[in-house]
């Protein structure tokens, strides 16, 4: 190769760096900056798995009951005559106890209502071993009185209340809260009837809705494109690729809300000992890949909100937030209320 042509190599590659770089910083000078409808800091997944009975009533109304497990049993009959007392003067809803969105899945059954649940088959939350879409909805059994927490090793919650609501129960209950809808199957009805009841309620303004599936977030997006759609998995990792490569900041994104997990979480939800060093190093890289403060920073300035799912300790809130994540997602609402006061004080 001649001088020359190593000399227009080189200025061509160092422009490119220099321009990616800026844009990167700046993305506004490309994209306009999409407007936010809602802002989310405050996320109750399933309505707050670890307090009350997951993607309940209950737990949509009343995320951050007082946690009892780790109390006495003398102090937790205490504190359930004080809380029954005390319930009988003030309603705690998910606003008021500082959740600023909730979370939840979508199925569809047989006579085609759309009622909240996270699994299709019942036999992990109600003991009885059936497909949500085989029965009517009159007929779907009633969810245990105790379930584990989905992201908290070895912790179990229990409720009163142990019916699986319809999604449209939940838009009536909260009017001018944000939801998060997790289409959780491939069902072009389930996206239909969800997009009417949107535009029913008229919540276009506040609810996004998605999947890891790169089909159903097409779907979704096809149906109703007024409502605001999350990045399916293929997309988070089309994301990655354009940002390590530095084309990023070139590159138009129709997607709002960057909604990915936090991989090092996954080993505390294992035992040590059952997980190899292949997995370990897997888990160690893609955390390193996923978490990088510079994505975050740059997809909030370009409007677009990012919430790392599913974190239920101090230090994982923590370093979300410091990694400039706009929102997280926690099966324990109280817990987060508590650490937002305290950080932003």
């Amino acid at each position: 190769m001649s001088s020359t042509a190593a000399f227009y190599l080189l200025s061509t590659l160092g422009g490119y760096l220099v321009t990616s770089f800026l844009l990167l910083k700046y993305p506004t000078l490309l994209h306009q900056r999409k407007k936010q409808r809602f802002l989310s800091k405050h996320i109750s997944h399933r309505g707050g798995a670890g307090e009350n009975l997951e993607n309940t009533m209950e737990a949509f109304q009343h995320p951050g009951e007082f946690e009892l497990s780790f109390c006495s049993a003398s102090h937790q009959r205490l504190i359930k005559r004080l809380r029954d007392y005390f319930s009988c003067y003030q309603t705690r809803s998910a606003v008021t106890i500082g959740t600023d969105m909730l979370e939840l899945d979508c199925h569809i059954t047989k006579d085609e209502q759309v009622v909240v649940s996270h699994d299709e088959n019942l036999k992990r939350s109600t003991g009885v071993n059936v497909n949500i879409s085989d029965l009517k909805y009159c007929e779907l059994p009633s969810y245990l009185g105790k379930l584990d927490v989905p992201f908290q090793r070895a912790c179990q919650c229990e409720g009163k209340d142990n019916r699986i609501p319809l999604l449209k129960e939940v838009f009536d209950a909260f009017p001018n809260t944000p939801i998060n809808i997790d289409i959780k199957v491939n069902n072009n009805v389930l996206i239909k009837k969800v997009s009417e009841l949107v535009k029913q309620y008229k919540r276009e303004h506040l609810t996004v809705w998605g999947n890891a599936s790169y089909e159903i977030v097409e779907k979704c997006y096809k149906e109703n494109s007024d409502i605001p759609i999350l990045f399916s998995l293929q997309r988070v990792l089309l994301i990655l690729g354009l940002f390590f490569t530095g084309l990023l900041p070139f590159v138009p994104i129709r997607e709002q809300f960057f909604e990915i997990p936090m991989p090092s979480i996954i080993l505390k939800l294992k035992e040590p000992h059952t997980m190899s060093r292949s997995q370990k190093f897997l888990i160690w890289l893609s955390d390193i890949l996923l978490m990088r403060k510079a994505l975050f920073d740059h997809l909030t300035a370009r409007g677009i909100q990012v919430y790392v799912w599913v974190l239920n300790e101090e230090q994982e809130y923590k370093r979300a937030f410091d990694l400039g994540a706009t929102g997280v997602m926690t099966d324990y609402p109280t817990k987060l209320k508590d650490f937002l006061h305290n950080f932003s004080a």
